[in-house]
């Protein structure tokens, strides 16, 4: 995350106040749609059902 210029307190909003998600070419993972400091980005997720978990596989901006 620190590559990426955000913290998990950072990543925690992001979810918190994501706009859209849809599913992500690789089966089984979601893109989240979402917003840090006025700029886009998207957050790859995938569902842990077993443990009712959701890990973060990764997280970019959105270039203009």
């Amino acid at each position: 995350m620190i590559d990426r210029s955000f913290s998990e307190t950072d990543l925690r909003e992001m979810l918190e106040v994501a706009t859209n998600y849809r599913p992500d070419a690789h089966s089984g993972r979601w893109i989240i749609e979402a917003t840090h400091t006025n700029v886009k980005w998207e957050v790859v997720v995938e569902p842990e059902d077993t443990e009712q978990k959701l890990i973060v596989v990764t997280a970019y901006p959105l270039s203009s």
